[in-house]
């Protein structure tokens, strides 16, 4: 069995946060304390999906300030949030802010290009303007330099009783080294090596020169380190789709072999006009991932994942699926979950 050139170091989940469209505290407290759970199981981090106009969490950043008062450890991200949608001077300073309430534990993931289904609500979401607006690269140039601490505006001092600054507030310092750019091609790897972010990969890639999924996500990682100013020390972060089943029921390990069964043909092949290339989901004991893992091209080159919890399962399902990955993936994979508060003083006691 091959083995990866480095051994996993942080090893995180992601959650998409479905809800009732009725009803939609529920869900909403669910994926809190999806986020405790994988806190008292030692994650390093906790990942929250971005959806518009459908039921999963439209606003992680005010998810993320709630788990912030819930937890004290475990990291939290977005995963990613799509600028096309926000003002990058308004997000820097939410971001800001929750990163501050959370103790710097906030990792901004974000990626750039037109909102889905743009021509049906674009008179909702900038109207008279939507023709006007710049969904590349430069919005993110915008978001990085406001979360850095570079000017705003020219005008700083007091007028009156109001003092005002000439850079976001709050303001917070290590925030900056912790923005992740969610890429899928060649270009974008590049992009955010250049701009020193942080990458995220998933499980989309397009395919441009290649039909081999692992290739194609090795070769964006290599040529994003290959860029960045830390070179091979540059952080990636992987998150396939992982479903282990070593503690799961008959019919839970018959649910997850259908969901995937009927996601699979879409691996085949590419997808659309973006040729949006799809990995498969992996789903098996954690000894049989952990085998295809280390058999994965981009996963023996990477120390660090988010792996993705299915759409449309159970509260109780995800409960499984992360104390399998947490309790035997992860330790098959040479991680060692963090010690929580108290451990440390627990064991010299003992």
């Amino acid at each position: 069995m091959p083995l990866p050139t480095r051994p996993l170091r942080k090893l995180g989940f992601l959650t998409i946060g479905l809800f009732d469209g009725d009803d939609p505290r529920p869900g909403h407290e669910s994926t809190l304390r999806i986020i405790e759970l994988g806190e008292r199981l030692g994650f390093d981090s906790a990942w929250v999906r971005h959806r518009h106009l459908q039921y999963g969490i439209s606003s992680p950043v005010a998810v993320l300030a709630a788990a912030s008062q819930r937890t004290t450890r475990i990291e939290l991200g977005t995963a990613v949030t799509p600028l096309a949608w926000e003002n990058p001077l308004r997000l820097a300073e939410d971001l800001a802010t929750v990163d501050i309430l959370s103790g710097g534990r906030l990792n901004a993931g974000i990626s750039v290009g037109p909102p889905f289904h743009f021509d049906q609500i674009k008179d909702a979401l900038y109207p008279g303007t939507a023709d006007l607006q710049d969904f590349g690269y430069e919005r993110v140039s915008r978001l990085l330099s406001f979360v850095r601490g570079e000017p705003a505006t020219d005008f700083s001092g007091t007028e009156g009783f109001e003092v005002f600054s000439d850079r976001v507030q709050p303001h917070s310092p290590g925030l900056g080294s912790r923005l992740w750019y969610g890429g899928g091609s060649l270009r974008s790897a590049r992009w955010a090596g250049e701009h020193g972010m942080n990458l995220l990969t998933s499980s989309v890639v397009k395919a441009e020169d290649s039909v081999d999924f692992a290739d194609i996500q090795l070769s964006h990682v290599r040529a994003f380190r290959a860029e960045h100013p830390d070179g091979e020390r540059a952080r990636v972060s992987q998150g396939l789709v992982v479903i282990p089943t070593d503690s799961a029921t008959p019919e839970q390990r018959v649910r997850y072999e259908e969901y995937a069964a009927k996601r699979l043909p879409r691996t085949a092949e590419p997808q659309g006009p973006g040729r949006l290339l799809f990995a498969p989901d992996l789903v098996g004991s954690s000894a049989e991932i952990a085998g295809r893992l280390y058999a994965h091209a981009a996963f023996r080159e990477i120390d660090e994942v988010a792996f993705a919890l299915p759409f449309t399962f159970e509260h109780e399902d995800y409960v499984q699926i992360l104390t399998d990955i947490a309790t035997k993936l992860g330790p098959e994979l040479g991680w060692s979950p963090t010690e929580q508060p108290g451990d440390a003083a627990l064991h010299a006691a003992g």
